[in-house]
This record gives structure tokens, sequence and C-alpha cells, in this order.
């Protein structure tokens, strides 16, 4: 009983693809799961296995042809359904007939000895016999060969292709021997070369020595014809095919296929073969760079000393005990796409620095969309008081500096009428005086919501703790760019963005989730809209 195999789905929105090898001919038996032939799409270049094991009887889709998922591309079955497969190929003996008319007469001439052979010898040697027979003929049509050595190869479906390969490996002989001695007797004396004709190894030399079959070949029109090509020239016509993927592949890594060797059948450049060539650069820029020295850190005077804490580490200490052990806290985070930010912060950044006399970095366009989201949830500004909630009419933000003696915060006042300018000036004017030791008592305090740049040693985000008594603090992370999956124009893409984290922690006595989500969603948006023209201030 046979059984079609079809062209499985190959991926997602995969539709079609082309045949680009057969791997195996009719009369060659295949087991469950060997590889039958590869298959090219415009997205994978694969093998297809054979879902059951038996004997090909035939190959229903030629090579270079492309055709629907689902499509028979071969029936396998016992090997009893390979002759009722072979008549079409015998359609190949009038294609030899179109030449001359003495290789059509010739055509019943080479039947007889076939009819002969199972009397001679066992019947899997038959098509071995029909070889000699083709000799005579070899005088008179030798371009005539190869499609009248397939006409009595149906016979004997199982060695098919080998019979149809015997004409390029033979040929050569029996021309000599036809110079010098009558057609009749030829036969007789070939038995011998016959045998050793199915050896699959005989086809290749023949393809260089003997050009003459190849004209013939695209005579036959059958599709069984195209496995049954000479393995040699099969080899020949694929050394410089490249399949749509593997030449789209090459294209985008830039490699020239012209410099790959190919390591399939018959130096077919494959999709590792392409890989190989592109990781060979790779390696040596990871070799370049792994060669270079790591930055070596110092030893800290520290190691193995004993000090004791100063007076500004045991405040901090302190507060962070009692905050912890005070309120409810917990921490949201939403991620944030600043590329806009980025893009337009590139733009300004040479002319605002000339201008305001300090950098734009990013803390204060995040500074700036807080302080404006503070403005419309106030519960994130808010105090606690006893039993009540206390909000604020102003937006006093803490920013968090570090210095050698620790974490301080400086307050920056109304920071709701600020621009990024405004921020700008005093983020630099209160960092810079908080490392130098200079700023006033009362810069310190007063503050009703804080601001830590968490990104700025390269964290991406962190859960800041919440000092009372205020109810809230912002961390912001590393701004890093990496693929992220984007909206286009109604459908998902994906595209290099500028990301960051931002990390809200919060007193849950008065601040719900919620809350939290609300004005970080706010921040966000005001983010990603990128409009900061109208507040840069300068």
């Amino acid at each position: 009983m046979s059984e079609s195999v079809n062209l499985p789905a190959l991926g997602e929105s995969v539709t079609e693809g082309t045949v680009t090898r057969w791997l195996k001919k009719v009369g060659d038996r295949v087991e469950v799961d060997e590889p039958l032939l590869e298959v090219s799409t415009d997205k994978v270049d694969t093998e297809i296995p054979s879902p059951v094991a038996g004997v090909i009887e035939a190959i229903l889709v030629g090579e270079d042809e492309t055709v629907e998922v689902g499509t028979a591309l071969v029936t396998i079955g016992d090997g009893s359904g390979a002759g009722a497969e072979t008549p079409a190929p015998a359609a190949e003996a009038p294609a030899a007939e179109t030449p001359t008319q003495e290789a059509s007469a010739e055509a019943p001439a080479e039947e007889a000895p076939a009819q002969e052979a199972p009397a001679e010898v066992p019947a899997e040697e038959a098509p071995a016999q029909e070889a000699p027979a083709q000799e005579a003929p070899a005088q008179e049509a030798p371009a005539a060969e190869a499609p009248a050595a397939e006409a009595p190869a149906a016979e004997a479906p199982a060695p098919a292709a080998p019979a149809a390969e015997v004409p390029s490996t033979d040929a050569p002989a029996p021309q000599e021997e036809a110079a010098a001695a009558p057609p009749a007797p030829a036969p007789a004396p070939d038995p011998a070369p016959a045998q050793e004709a199915p050896v699959e190894e005989a086809p290749a030399p023949a393809a260089e020595p003997e050009p003459e079959p190849a004209p013939s070949t695209p005579a036959p029109s059958a599709p069984a014809a195209a496995p049954a090509a000479p393995a040699a020239a099969a080899a020949d016509s694929y050394a410089g095919y490249v399949t749509p993927l593997v030449r789209k592949l090459a294209h985008d890594r830039g490699i020239d296929l012209s410099d790959v060797s190919g390591t399939g059948v018959g130096g077919r450049i494959r999709k590792q073969d392409v890989l190989s060539a592109s990781a060979a650069p790779a390696a040596s820029a990871e070799t370049s760079a792994a060669a270079a020295p790591a930055k070596e850190l110092e030893v800290s005077p520290l190691r193995g000393t004993t000090v004791p804490m100063s007076r500004l580490r045991k405040v901090i200490a302190e507060r962070a005990v009692i905050s912890m052990q005070s309120s409810a806290q917990l921490t949201s985070v939403v991620e944030v796409d600043v590329t806009l930010v980025a893009q337009y912060r590139d733009q300004v950044k040479a002319d605002f620095q000339a201008k305001a006399g300090v950098k734009l970095s990013f803390l204060p366009f995040f500074a700036l969309a807080a302080a404006e989201a503070l403005q419309a949830y106030p519960i994130i500004n808010a105090t606690i008081d006893g039993d009540s909630i206390v909000y604020p009419a102003h937006e006093n933000i803490s920013i968090a500096v570090d210095t050698e003696r620790g974490l301080l915060t400086p307050v920056i006042r109304d920071a709701a009428t600020l621009d990024l300018a405004g921020f700008a000036k005093q983020i630099a004017d209160l960092a810079e005086r908080t490392r130098d030791n200079k700023l006033k008592p009362d810069e310190l305090a007063g503050g009703t919501f804080t601001l830590t740049n968490t990104g700025s040693r390269g964290a991406l985000f962190d859960t800041p703790i919440v000092f009372l008594p205020q109810s809230t603090i912002l961390g912001t992370g590393a701004v890093v760019k990496r693929p992220v999956v984007v909206s286009d124009n109604g459908g998902d893409a994906i595209a290099i963005r500028s990301m960051v984290y931002l990390a809200l922690s919060y007193d849950h006595r008065i601040v719900d989730g919620a809350d939290a989500a609300r004005f970080l969603v706010a921040v966000k948006d005001r983010l990603e809209s990128g409009d900061f023209a109208s507040k840069l201030g300068i």
C-alpha cells in the first residue's frame, strides 16, 4: 500500500515552499525520519523527513518547483507500486526517436535482451543486463542512449536510477570496442562490466569525460526523470545554487557568497556555511575584546579595619529603621520609553549648555514630569499627621546626592514652577555644594517628595526606602538602549529604543497601589510624549 508524503507546514504565515534538492530517488528505501528532500521558503531552509518507512515509488514534484503546503511530494510504499509509476518514463522513448529514426528502430532491439534477462540472471540483476544492449546504438546515435536506457528500466523499478546512470559510465568503453569489433558480438563480452554499473561511484567520473549524454537530459519530460539524472550532473548544478533564505542571510550579515566554501552536496552553500563565515569576524572581535585588559579595581585601605560610624551615618541608619518600622512600604515599577526625550536632548544639549551653563541630563526631565504629576495626584505628595492626611500646597522635591560622608537630600522648592533649565541649574548647584559640605541647614529640610537617581551608577532599578515624614520616593534607573516591541501602523514591530525603569516606593498607610500606578503612568505618558520644547527654559 502506498502513502503520499505532503509538504508540511514550515512556520507561521508560510504557505509554499520550493523543492531545492531531492536526497532520494525512485527505488530507494527510506526509514522513518530519514531526510527525503530539501525545501526552501522565505523563512526557512530545511530538510523534510520521511514519516514512514518503505520504498520510494514516485517523486511527484521536481526540483526548483514551488508548491503549496499540503501538496503531495512523493509516494512511499512496499515497492510493489513502483512498477505502476514507471510507465511515465516510458514516454521518454519517443523523445529519443526525435534525433533519428534509427534510434526508434533500435528501441525494440533493446527490449529483447531485457526480456531475456530473467532467464539468464536473477531478477534484481536485470537492469544491469540492459546496459550491453545499449552498446550497439552507441555507434549510431550516442545522444539517444540516455533516454533509450530509461525505457527498459521500467521493467525493473527498484534499481531504475542506477540503470539510467549506466550509459554515462559505460559509454566510453563500448565506443572504443565498436571501433575494432562489429556491433553484433558486443553484448556477449559485457555482462561482467554490466554488473558494476549499479555501483554509485561510477557516475561521478563519467560526467567529466563524457559530455555527449548531457544534451539528451532535457529530453525527458516525466517527473521521475529528475531524480534519474546522473549524480555528478546534479552535484555540478547545485554547486552554484543558493536558496533564497541563505542568500538573504548572507546579505543581512554582509557576507560575500563568492568567499564562502559550501559544505553541502556538490559544494552547495548552506545556512551553516554563512553562519560560520559571519562568526569568524565576530570571534576575532571577541578575541580582541577579551585581550583588552579589564579595569583594575583598587584595593580599599579599609580592608581588615574597624571604624566608628560617622554622625551622619548614625542619623541615616536610625531614620531608615524608624521609617521601615513605622510605615508600610512597598514599591511599584513601570517601564518607560524615553526615546523621544533622548532624541530631543541630543538636539538641544549643546545649545543648552552654552546658554544655561550646565549640562542637560535626563534627571531634569524626570523631575519636571514628576512635579507635574504631583499636582494632579497630591496623595503622592502628602504626609501623615496623627490621624490626618496633610496635602501641601507646594511640591518640594528632595534630590538624593551621593557623597563621601553618606546620602544627603537637598531640597528643590516649588518644583512645579520650574522648567528644564531651572531644574538643571538647581540640581547641579545643590549637588556641588552638598559634596563640598557647603549646604545650609534649611536646604536639607522641608521636602515633600524625593527623587533618587539610582541609574547614575548603572543600576536598572531598585526599591528605595521612604524616609518619614514623606510618603513616597521615586527611583530612576539607567537609560539603556535595547530591542522592544512597538506598534507600527497597527502592527507589531521590534525596534531599538531608549528605555528606563521608574520605581515608586510609598507608604501604604495612605497611598494605595492604584494611586501609585496612576502617578507612575502620568509620569510615563509625559516622558513618552517627548514634548518639552516649551519647557526648555533657554
